[in-house]
């Protein structure tokens, strides 16, 4: 893996808005050998945009297992419900928020709809179609990777039974757990999966989600920030030796 450019790594160090921990930790199911998986996103600033070169739409590090986006990047993709980004605004474990942070996560609603059903239901496939792989080639699955699909799938059958994401397992924690020592037969555990997201499609026809986000209000939020970010003293530009205004002026 190439390293981040230093400019890069400067974004997440001086422009994040929202932090917080995911995997495991998040999910309740963390042990003592459990990695630390941390999320961000940052806001990278508006005169950053007027150079050819753009900022980046995302960031590896600068700290192991630390993986941020930018706030525009972030937003397409939860409008998009994608079940990994959705989780991020839903997590137990927030390490740090600021201002325009806490006005993401009370859109946390507009970004939830009845189009994650399909999302999470889909990935779920993916990773389902995996594990038989494995089977056929190893005689097993991943037991972790099975855990971790059982739980994406209750996620998605209680969101859409309930119109909100909780990520934290809670009394779940053990049987998940025993799923993951290898404890429970493949069958069981394939036939879990299999009511679970037939208890999902049941859900989604009497979901209280909308059809859709509400992406005219994401935007309105994020035009507000890049506008109020636009105001702002602009950052360094190593490429000129100097700055650009609010008016996009160099100064020397």
């Amino acid at each position: 893996m190439r390293p981040e450019p230093s400019e890069h790594l400067t974004l997440v160090r001086d422009h994040t808005i929202y932090a917080c921990v995911m995997g495991s930790r998040a999910f309740g199911l963390a042990t003592d050998g459990s990695d630390t998986d941390r999320r961000g996103v940052f806001l990278a600033p508006t005169a950053l945009y007027w150079r050819f070169d753009k900022p980046p739409t995302h960031v590896e590090g600068p700290q192991e297992e630390q993986f941020s986006w930018e706030l525009e990047r972030f937003c397409e993709l939860a409008l998009r419900a994608n079940p990994n980004i959705l989780e991020c605004l839903h997590s137990p474990r927030v390490e740090y928020v600021d201002d325009t942070g806490r006005e993401l996560l009370a859109l946390r609603e507009a970004f939830l709809s009845r189009q994650a059903h399909e999302t999470f239901t889909r990935y779920a496939l993916g990773q389902r179609k995996k594990l038989e792989a494995d089977i056929r080639s190893h005689g097993a699955p991943r037991w972790k990777h099975a855990m971790h699909l059982l739980r994406l799938l209750t996620s998605a059958r209680d969101l859409m039974r309930t119109g909100s994401l909780t990520i934290d397992v809670g009394d779940e924690r053990e049987p998940l757990l025993a799923v993951k020592r290898g404890e429970v037969p493949w069958p069981e555990v394939e036939s879990r999966m299999t009511r679970l997201a037939r208890e999902a499609e049941e859900c989604l026809h009497h979901s209280p989600l909308p059809a859709e986000p509400d992406r005219r209000r994401v935007e309105d939020f994020l035009i507000r920030v890049r506008r109020a970010s636009a105001l702002q003293p602009a950052p360094y530009d190593e490429g000129v030796q100097g700055v650009v205004d609010a008016r996009g002026v160099g100064q020397r």
